[in-house]
């Protein structure tokens, strides 16, 4: 495998920190492109999306780009604004970098993006998609979707295209993982709804080890999901979350209204599941290390 030089966008969130370790561990030089200068032993460059800005010699060299830029999914209230922000600090920053990849000498040959496995849709159905599903309706069916055109016009420049639509993060240092295991620490702990709802998660390690696959594989072209083997019912991951910290689940569950009355239509989140299939890639020869939710779990809280 020849050393690559790697510029992600988005490196501050949940899984550029780990991305970056995953890929300099392999070998690889890594550069980050974000909204200010970060400090540390990566070379950092700005950009601003809304002034159609990025920083002189942040392309200089680099072989691919990993895509992870968006305003957080559920870190606010969907208002219209924020519903704005959301689907246009995906799209916004997509176009970015397709106009300056086309405009400015480089040497990129791959283009790595983030993607969602709520292009599917969440609406509690039985089906199990697949990368050939049609998309859903509903509101981050649409952004994804768009997401993804904004993405796919980077194909026009001769680049290798791969979206990973991500599923559930699961990592003890943020998102879903989290959130759910501060009320079972406290013994507060609860499944939400009626608990049946399918969560297609992915341990942040398999994913981090995903988009290092991708960018080594040439032969990945298109959209694969990230997602673990198996998905797991909301009641399953909460209350293996509750046998790794050794708490018991006394509540009962937090019935849907409460949800809504708390999150508005945010709550389609956590009470409307998908199931999702990671079979594509797989048959890449790609290998999980965390395909049950239970080892999953426990390696975040082992001694």
């Amino acid at each position: 495998m020849i050393p690559k030089r790697i510029l992600i966008t988005g490196a501050s969130g949940l899984v550029g920190a780990e991305l970056t370790a995953n890929l300099m561990k392999g070998g690889h030089q890594v550069a980050h492109l974000g909204r200010t200068k970060r400090q540390g032993n990566v070379p950092s460059y700005t950009w601003d999306v809304d002034k159609g800005y990025i920083e002189e010699g942040a392309l200089q060299g680099i072989d691919s780009i990993i895509h992870l830029a968006g305003a957080g999914i559920a870190d606010k209230p969907w208002t219209a604004r924020r519903k704005q922000e959301i689907l246009e600090s995906r799209t916004r920053s997509s176009t970015l970098l397709y106009q300056t990849l086309k405009n400015t000498q480089h040497q990129v040959k791959s283009f790595i993006s983030a993607s969602a496995i709520g292009y599917y849709g969440f609406g509690g159905s039985e089906e199990v998609f697949t990368e050939s599903s049609k998309a859903g309706t509903d509101f981050l069916a649409d952004v994804v979707k768009a997401w993804e055109h904004e993405v796919d016009r980077i194909q026009e420049l001769n680049i290798r295209i791969v979206k990973i639509r991500i599923g559930i993060v699961l990592s003890n240092k943020g998102g879903a993982l989290k959130e759910i295991a501060k009320p079972v620490r406290w013994g507060a702990g609860a499944p939400l709804g009626n608990g049946k709802q399918p969560m297609s998660w992915i341990h942040i390690d398999d994913l981090c080890a995903m988009f290092r696959y991708a960018v080594e594989n040439e032969n990945l072209i298109g959209a694969y999901n990230g997602v673990a083997p198996q998905w797991s019912s909301n009641r399953e991951v909460t209350r293996a979350i509750a046998k790794a910290l050794h708490r018991p689940l006394l509540l009962p569950p937090v019935p849907s209204f409460v949800m809504k009355l708390m999150l508005g239509e945010m709550a389609n989140l956590v009470l409307l599941g998908s199931k999702v299939s990671s079979e594509k890639i797989q048959q890449t020869g790609f290998k999980f290390q965390f395909e049950d939710l239970t080892t999953a779990i426990e390696s975040f809280y082992r001694k």
